[in-house]
């Protein structure tokens, strides 16, 4: 009998094998659904001989023992899969793989079943998903809309359930633009998080592999398989510590669009429902200027930055190949009026607006933009190839060059729209995590790298709380100590500072906050906290132990004992300081 694997998830299909099914029976369920999809989805047959020995190789293994056992996936046919030919769009171009790229190569040893090569817009050279000799998929919401580009088919194949996830590529917007217009999930992982080795560049500095899915938990548990720095890659890089998301989030959108850009009605409410429903989920929300964003995006395109394509596929068009889109080597050809000159002043162009751009990170953690602004048509294209291809990006091309990693969900199920939440580098997982929460209805707070105990001046409103919330720190709750502690007010300290001190009997509960801090900023907080003050292990009233502020005893000689009052901010208050040290925040 033969199983309807149509559709199924990664969850699906690992209970399926927990059931008793094999990866040799369902193996040749997915190569069906394969089949039945229309032939401009994939480039070539289905690869049913690799997928049929590598599902035989799987018989007998525990399925819980490899982290994607059996689960069948597609790549975009610029990636590598040894023994097969990566054309990436073009028929003239094509060779014959020696090797798999990196990442097949690490998803096929945790046991994911490659099934087939999915068509692009050639050379990954374009984002409306039209520019190919193999034809053109069709959007799965909506009839008539282009299928987004440049990774077609990788996005057509998961939207039409044939496999649970996909490899795509993104540049300036490959992954994601065909993620947002046919209702999926996908992942710009920062540059570097995962190897390009044995992918044809588009732009290598800028290039990465992109996953889709339909669901965030499926993106997950792909890249976790996927990353790692690679000796093949010399553009990947090991994972730098970074400062953790503020708790609840700070979610920029734009002021105001940039000047002669025009937004689709119809994305434009769809993108202010999702705004409403990120700040009912407790997200707060601040406008912010995208102008340097958008320049830094414009220039990938409109400046000696487009000449890096040239680098990559020039000389095999300029020698002549069959089967070349004339919109592609267009682009390609008139790259190659740039000297190494305008090179160089383009860098230093994009050095300036990169540092302008970085000055959004200050005001908030993430940044939501709509995918595409545009719905456009097949007739669109076809009208105006480059321009309706330049208007599909205006809000993509400056997430790579930014250095950003990125995450779209659809704005609202059905829609061929996606929202983009977008982070400095090295914050994929936390924006998979806000991801998540927006699709699902709950924003799930992340374990804090670190935690810090702040009892006096530290604490919400009070003179020295500025160096948490300077580091990016958040208050996760307000509690009490475990009663076993007495305060103290110091002498001769400014601002005036409490000390906290553990005693063997006699204690008291006191009232205390728990701060979240990420690593490097909890390294410099403590740095700087001055003597008697010093850093020790606390116990509030849950049983729980954190890190925080303790008093060296020798200070306490001529402190005065105010446990009686409970806390720092009730014996200010009984001071008469409470107008001069501040109250909490709401």
């Amino acid at each position: 009998m033969t199983i309807d694997v149509g559709g199924w998830s990664i969850g699906q299909f690992r209970d399926a094998y927990r059931a008793g099914a094999t990866p040799v029976e369902i193996v040749e369920a997915v190569l069906g659904l394969l089949d039945a999809l229309a032939p401009s989805v994939l480039i070539g047959a289905p690869l049913a001989s690799i997928a049929r020995a590598d599902a035989q190789q799987l018989v007998g293994v525990d399925p819980d023992s490899l982290a994607l056992y059996g689960i069948p996936f597609v790549v975009k046919d610029n990636i590598d899969v040894a023994g097969t030919v990566a054309t990436a769009g073009c028929p003239g171009f094509g060779t014959v793989a020696s090797a798999d790229a990196t990442l097949v190569a690490r998803l096929r040893r945790a046991g994911a079943l490659i099934v087939g090569k999915t068509n692009l817009d050639q050379f990954a050279t374009g984002l409306v998903g039209t520019r190919s000799p193999y034809g053109i998929p069709a959007n799965v919401l909506q009839s008539g809309l282009v299928p987004g580009g440049s990774s077609s088919g990788s996005a057509i194949a998961v939207a039409r359930g044939a496999v649970p996830f996909s490899i795509g590529t993104d540049t300036a917007g490959s992954g994601r633009v065909p993620a947002a217009l046919n209702g999926l999930v996908a992942l710009k992982p920062t540059l570097g998080r995962v190897s390009t080795a044995g992918i044809l560049p588009a732009v290598r500095r800028l290039d990465c592999p992109s996953v889709f899915a339909r669901s965030i938990a499926e993106l997950d548990a792909v890249v976790q398989v996927i990353a790692g720095p690679d000796p093949a890659d010399a553009f990947t890089r090991p994972p730098l510590p970074v400062r953790p998301l503020r708790w609840p989030p700070v979610i920029g959108i734009p002021t105001s669009w940039p000047g002669g850009v025009v937004v689709d009605d119809r994305i434009s409410d769809w993108f202010r429902a999702s705004v409403v429903r990120l700040a009912e989920l407790g997200a707060r929300i601040v406008p912010v200027d995208i102008e340097a964003a958008y320049e830094l995006g414009e220039m990938l395109y409109g400046s000696a930055v487009v000449a890096e394509r040239a680098a990559a596929v020039g000389d095999a068009i300029a020698a002549g190949l069959d089967g070349v889109d004339p919109v592609v080597e267009r682009i390609i050809a008139d790259s190659a009026r740039f000297t190494a000159v305008d090179a160089y002043r383009a860098e230093y162009r994009l050095a300036e607006r990169r540092a302008e751009c970085a000055q959004i990170w200050s005001e908030i953690d993430v940044l939501a933009l709509p995918t595409t602004l545009v719905l456009p048509t097949l007739d669109d294209v076809r009208a105006d190839p480059v321009g309706v291809n330049r208007m599909v990006g205006r809000l993509t091309t400056f997430v790579n060059v930014a250095d950003c990693a990125c995450v779209v969900v659809p704005m609202e199920s059905g829609v061929p729209a996606g929202l983009q939440l977008i982070a400095p580098a090295w914050h994929d997982d936390e924006l998979l995590r806000l991801g998540d929460g927006y699709m699902t209805g709950t924003l799930a707070q992340a374990e804090p790298p670190c935690t810090i105990v702040v009892v006096g001046a530290h604490l919400d409103g009070l003179p020295l709380n500025h160096q948490l919330t300077d580091r990016g720190a958040w208050l996760l709750r307000r509690t009490t100590t475990a009663a076993a502690y007495r305060l103290y007010a110091l002498a001769n300290t400014t601002p005036a500072k409490p000390g906290l001190r553990r005693v063997a009997e006699g204690g008291a509960a006191i009232e205390v906050e728990v701060w979240a801090i990420g690593v490097l900023e909890f390294g410099s907080f403590i740095d700087g906290v001055p003597a008697p003050l010093c850093i020790g292990t606390v116990e509030l009233a849950d049983g729980s132990w954190h890190k925080g502020f303790l008093c060296e005893p020798w200070a306490l000689d001529s402190a005065r004992d105010i446990t009686e009052f409970g806390g720092w901010r009730a014996h200010t208050q009984s001071q008469g300081n409470a107008p001069h040290l501040g109250q909490p925040s709401a």
